[in-house]
């Protein structure tokens, strides 16, 4: 029987650290053994590439609707050259895949890509054990089903106030969209020791990761995040949380 693979969607607003969370995830996968793992850059904004270390040639984005109705080669239907050309998009890298959404060409709107996407996560011939999205900060990709249901929405926040807002109204959006409650968890980021979350209420993290020098680091030297020292209280932390998300992904299939 196939096992179907755990997807996490990464959301959050804008500069929470979503991406950083996503690639030292997809990094505590590959040292769990769980490879190969399918990383997701959902967001036009791309940069997940940058923290994972590796260089994106062609995005879905990219890719021109008229391409697929009207240069097919012959003899090729347009299911194998969907599947041809996300192939060619698709960067394959030492324990994980990556695939980028990026921008649609010209003043397109995204639909196309997004189908294209649906359709190619659909047709993936790999057998892996998690896919991490790394979203945009709205909910765009749940609500058109792009990336189906996933999971787990991990909701990355600052400990403040205004963070946890954000939390509170993607909450609601995701639950509106049809994903259970017990599906979403929040993850405090850049906590900085002896401070308490401000207005938490009744949110209770799934996981906290510390403010970490390291992770400032490598933004400043432009160095991929993921490649922090193994010991650094961040990558510490996600190794921890990916932990957890591998008892859920255990207990899911325990289940199914």
């Amino acid at each position: 029987m196939t096992r179907h693979p755990f997807t996490i969607a990464v959301s959050g607003k804008g500069g929470t650290g979503k991406t950083t969370i996503s690639s030292l995830l997809v990094r505590a996968f590959i040292e769990a053994g769980e490879v190969p793992v399918l990383a997701v850059d959902a967001d036009p904004n791309a940069n997940f590439h940058e923290a994972l270390g590796v260089q994106v040639h062609e995005t879905l984005g990219g890719m021109r609707e008229e391409a697929f109705t009207r240069h097919i080669p012959p003899g090729m239907n347009r299911h194998d050259y969907v599947r041809f050309r996300f192939r060619q998009a698709l960067v394959e890298a030492e324990g994980f895949d990556l695939v980028a959404m990026g921008r649609p060409e010209g003043t397109g709107c995204y639909c196309f890509a997004n189908d294209l996407l649906s359709e190619c996560m659909t047709q993936l011939e790999r057998d892996y054990r998690f896919v991490v999205i790394d979203t945009e900060a709205g909910m765009e990709h749940i609500s058109r089903g792009t990336i189906g249901k996933p999971d787990m929405l991990l909701v990355v926040s600052d400990p403040g106030a205004r963070g946890l807002r954000t939390v509170t109204r993607i909450r609601e959006i995701a639950t509106e969209l049809g994903l259970a409650p017990d599906r979403v968890f929040v993850v405090f980021n850049r906590y900085k020791t002896g401070t308490a979350p401000v207005g938490a209420g009744s949110e209770t993290p799934f996981a906290i990761i510390p403010d970490d020098a390291a992770v400032e680091h490598a933004d400043l030297a432009a160095t991929p995040v993921s490649q922090i020292p193994g010991g650094s209280p961040a990558r510490v932390a996600v190794r921890e949380l990916a932990d957890k998300i591998r008892v859920l992904a255990r207990d899911r299939d325990e289940t199914v």
